[in-house]
């Protein structure tokens, strides 16, 4: 997924199609969340004029990601749709969000669709699963992990007395 100048102004008649799998399994070693990413599936087109390449492309992949409950490896899935523009001569003063200048007369989309992927990684993923095999621990010595539900319907022990106050008054 790299073209220099020269290559992409020869293809300025034609267009350029795009339809590859492309291993981005680098994406683990900068330290995030994400554990393991599945072949990424890119496709789209790349539209060439004098002076900038438009590509617009769609990036469907699977990323496994660490449960935020339990640290199990959760799959998720994504799917980016996206139109990302490069600058191929510097007279062009165009700016925006997805505007990208070259660097040595050579377009790259391999840094573009790795910064969209890790863009999409949530905050926090759970497994659908209630007791999944190698999880971190649910209880220990005095403490446990209580649901939501759980800490409304529990009574505290201080107010027990209580709980019995108005059934007497009914009757």
């Amino acid at each position: 997924m790299k073209w220099s100048v020269h290559q992409l102004r020869k293809l300025q008649s034609k267009g350029l199609t795009i339809d590859e799998k492309v291993d981005l399994s680098d994406i683990v070693k900068r330290g995030g969340e994400i554990r393991d990413i599945s072949p990424v599936h890119i496709t789209g087109r790349g539209d060439i004029f004098s002076t900038h390449v438009t590509f617009h492309l769609r990036i469907q992949g699977e990323l496994i990601l660490p449960c935020a409950r339990t640290l199990v490896d959760v799959p998720y899935e994504f799917d980016i749709e996206t139109d990302e523009t490069f600058i191929l001569t510097s007279t062009d003063e165009e700016t925006g969000e997805d505007v990208h200048y070259i660097e040595q007369d050579i377009v790259d989309l391999q840094p573009v669709v790795e910064e969209l992927i890790v863009l999409q990684v949530p905050i926090q993923v759970f497994s659908d699963e209630q007791n999944p095999e190698g999880a971190a621990p649910q209880s220990g010595h005095d403490w446990q992990v209580i649901t939501e539900e759980d800490q409304e319907q529990k009574v505290d022990p201080r107010l027990s007395v209580l709980q019995d106050y108005f059934k007497d008054k009914k009757d």
